[in-house]
Order: C-alpha cells, then structure tokens, then sequence
C-alpha cells in the first residue's frame, strides 16, 4: 500500500489519466445499458404515468412467472415491435430475466422514458413481490 501511494505522489499525471479513464467508462456502461428502476418504483409508475412492462423473456419463461400487467414480447422478436414502441409517449420498462438483456433492448429504442428493471425478474423476486402466471 506504501508503495502505491509512493507511485501515485511520482506520477500524479498517469494516476490522474487512469482515474479519468474509470470514470469515463463507467459513464458510457451506464449510458449504454439504460436508465434503470428498482422494483419497488415500478408501482408508482405504472399507477402514475401509465408505464408500460415489456417481458423481453421467451415465451416459457413469461408463462411460468410475469409481473401483472406485462406484455411479453421475446427479445427474438423485439426488432419487429420497435416502431409501434418507439411511437408510444407513456414511459416504457423492459424487463428480462437478470437486467442484462434488457439494457440493449433499451439502447434499441434509443429514447429518454425507457427504462430498465434493475436486476430484472431475479431482483424483482428477491424484494418479494408477486408474479402470476
């Protein structure tokens, strides 16, 4: 540890260009992959803004568990939905199995009230909330 600190009073500039380079990329991931909601805050937007789920899971997974209220359109097949999805004003909340996935659904429709369920359906579960099938 001593001699990290050594090397950062030596070389304030290299240490000051790689925190910028961390900083900057965290940044563009986060810009990339989507705004993101927690579970618990889905609620007051659906009842308050009238936002829209998109389950972006196959067509089995939907089946076997989805948040009330969700529209199951597979992440195969969600290419062919961007117009129609695209074209809607209310906010609009992907939601995938574990949060991954639905980042690059929300870099597809490229708009500033799309957003993603942090950790998706994994997360959604383990804050206890109800699926229904």
């Amino acid at each position: 540890m001593e001699r990290w600190f050594e090397f950062m009073g030596r070389h304030p500039f290299l240490f000051g260009t790689l925190f910028a380079l961390i900083v900057m990329y965290f940044m563009l991931e986060t810009r990339r992959s989507g705004k993101k909601i927690s579970p618990n805050a889905i609620g007051m937007m659906v009842n308050e803004q009238n936002a829209q789920l998109i389950d972006i899971r196959s067509k089995k997974e939907f089946d076997a568990g989805h948040i009330k209220g969700s529209r199951n359109i597979p992440f195969t097949d969600f290419k062919n939905h961007l117009d129609s999805l695209k074209a809607q004003s209310q906010p609009i909340v992907v939601v995938c199995q574990m949060g991954m996935t639905s980042g690059a659904a929300v870099a597809l429709l490229g708009k500033d009230n799309v957003y993603r369920l942090d950790g998706g359906i994994a997360n959604w579960q383990a804050a206890g909330l109800p699926l229904v099938k």
